[in-house]
């Protein structure tokens, strides 16, 4: 899988740049036409100063028309303007946001984990919250630029009127915007604190969903609800800060710009009441200085969104320039091989040795429930090769050596708690709709009287994480994707424990027969499992210490048969 963009590091501000440049071409089109709506709507009061000033002059009937045309020009140019550059600037926003929502989505469902402080919840809400308010940086500079558009128009007409005017619109929007970059530092730092703990809290539902039947199986709901409530309720406070402070910028905007507008109109009233400025300037002056709070407004704003999207994608970049946490190989194991342990010290594994022969069913007594786990997760390769001492070799080759896709490819590792998404009982089992193997799948898990029990058989709708199927049928549905897979080595880690002793039976010899020719382990105390396989290992303090079949086992082994006896 290539991620060019993912690997390299990616700061904030490489991030809007890279935003920027990406949509240089609809950010000229919108910029233009935001442009000429600004100039439109500041034309409209110098277009009425100079209608006052020619009608005073020249009060003939086709002067009144000539205006009203003017007029109309002008407001149809508004109209258009600001449809078609809105429409510009949020599509190639929404299109910038949706890209970055893939890429952080690509960083979390790489083969290679990266090296994240992260949780799901966390990566949820950077994937879309922040990816939302980076992409505004795209609609935030046209804007900016078309709003200095207005101001440079107002005040070039002002100073045609009269330059102290002109230089008082200059000078008071330099203060104004002096002021309120001050301010919008503040709101940037409260905002990265704020999507901080939304996103801690976000992480926390998610990991109360997912332990959410065993909290209730041991009554630790309420115990892990107030650790909601806590997290949520500093995400609240911030909020509440946030809100104050967005507040008081807008408040003190809207004010310097109603300060600047008062000035302006009453310089011009002075300036015309001692004759140096005619009538009809004066209305444009009072017009504009009316009109020009709301491109104020808007250009004063412009840094508040400016230092919201950078928090964004400082956060972005906490994911997208993580480092993987493994740098996998390039090659490819030999089809059909198999697969080997040698020497493997990793967690509860004490130098774990143990060959199994290609086309061979092997299943492994483990005596610790950790150790399983711990073998599991580095067959699965969850544990990067080099951060456990000893060797796997998959077709003969070390992993290590093997790229994560060819390992993916070629060793599936089905674990004991596999999801279950929402969809049907089919898209569970065959996810990327290719397998040819599904009706043996459904045969072998025996999951077959789940899809008899429903109308719709396969295209059974089943819930998020399987809410509407018992646990037994969750366990069987998960099995029966991971034999419709179909790879070289399959490695099946406690498939059974949630079936009956009759079905485990049937499931035991199903996947023995369906699996045959291939190879294939389970790490399981399951009889049924144990006595299906061609021989069986038993893992005791990290180590093997038995191999034989389960049956001679049973005769032999005193552990052994108190282990897995039932």
């Amino acid at each position: 899988m290539k991620t060019p963009d993912t690997q390299r590091p990616r700061p904030g501000s490489d991030i809007l740049r890279t935003a920027l440049r990406r949509n240089v071409g609809a950010m000229v089109r919108g910029t233009v036409l935001m442009g000429l709506y600004q100039a439109g709507e500041t034309a409209f009061p110098i277009a009425l100063g100079m209608i006052v000033e020619h009608t005073m002059q020249d009060r003939s009937p086709s002067a009144l028309g000539l205006s009203i045309g003017a007029l109309a020009v002008i407001i149809t140019t508004v109209s258009l303007s600001w449809r078609f550059g809105m429409r510009v600037l949020q599509k190639a926003n929404t299109t910038e946001a949706h890209h970055w929502r893939v890429q952080v989505a690509a960083c979390g469902l790489q083969p290679v984990a990266r090296d994240v402080d992260l949780k799901s919840g966390e990566v949820l809400t950077i994937a879309t919250e922040d990816a939302d308010q980076t992409a505004d940086i795209v609609e935030v500079v046209p804007l900016l630029i078309s709003s200095l558009v207005a101001v440079v128009v107002a005040a070039v007409a002002l100073s045609l009127a009269d330059i102290r005017l002109g230089l008082l619109v200059v000078v008071g929007t330099v203060a104004i915007l002096s002021i309120l970059a001050v301010m919008s530092r503040r709101i940037g730092a409260s905002t990265r604190e704020q999507q901080a703990r939304v996103a801690r809290a976000g992480a926390k539902v998610a990991d109360l969903i997912i332990g959410l039947r065993p909290l209730h199986g041991f009554g630790g709901n309420h115990a892990a609800f107030g650790s909601y409530r806590k997290v949520s309720t500093d995400a609240k406070r911030q909020a509440i800060t946030v809100a104050r402070v967005n507040g008081t910028y807008a408040g003190t905007a809207l004010a310097l710009n109603a300060v600047l507008a008062a000035a302006v109109s009453l310089t011009a009233g002075g300036l015309a009441f001692d004759g140096r400025i005619t009538i009809g300037e004066l209305v444009m002056a009072v017009g504009l200085a009316q009109f020009i709070i709301e491109p104020l407004k808007m250009f004063s704003e412009m840094p508040k969104y400016v230092m919201m999207a950078r928090a964004s994608a400082e956060r972005m970049a906490l994911v997208l320039s993580a480092p993987p946490v493994a740098t996998p190989g390039s090659q490819c194991p030999a089809e059909g091989g198999g697969l080997a342990v040698d020497c493997v010290r990793h967690g509860s594994l004490r130098r774990l040795e143990f060959e199994v022969a290609a086309g061979e069913f092997v299943a492994i007594a483990v005596y610790q429930p950790r150790a399983a786990a711990d073998l599991a997760s580095v067959l699965a390769v969850n544990v990067a090769p080099g951060a456990y001492e000893g060797e796997v070799r998959l077709g003969g080759q070390p992993i290590a050596e093997l790229s994560i896709e060819a390992v993916r490819e070629h060793m599936l590792v089905n674990p004991y708690d596999g999801e279950i998404f929402a969809g049907t009982l089919r898209t569970n089992i065959d996810p990327s709709g290719t397998s040819r193997r599904i009706p043996e799948a459904v045969e072998a898990s025996m999951l077959t009287d789940v899809v008899a029990l429903h109308r719709d058989g396969l295209e059974y709708a089943v819930r998020d994480r399987g809410a509407n199927l018992s646990g037994g049928q969750r366990q069987r549905l998960s099995l029966a994707r991971a034999l419709a897979a179909d790879s070289d080595v399959l490695v099946l880690h406690n498939p059974t424990t949630a079936v009956d002793a009759v079905t485990e039976q049937l499931v035991a010899r199903n996947v023995a027969k369906m699996r045959r020719g291939r190879t294939t382990v389970v790490i399981t105390s399951s009889p049924a499992l144990l006595d299906a396989a061609d021989r069986v290992l038993v893992l005791d303090d990290g180590v093997i210490t038995a191999e034989d079949t389960h049956r001679n086992l049973l005769a032999g082994d005193a552990d052994y048969c108190l282990a897995v006896a039932r």
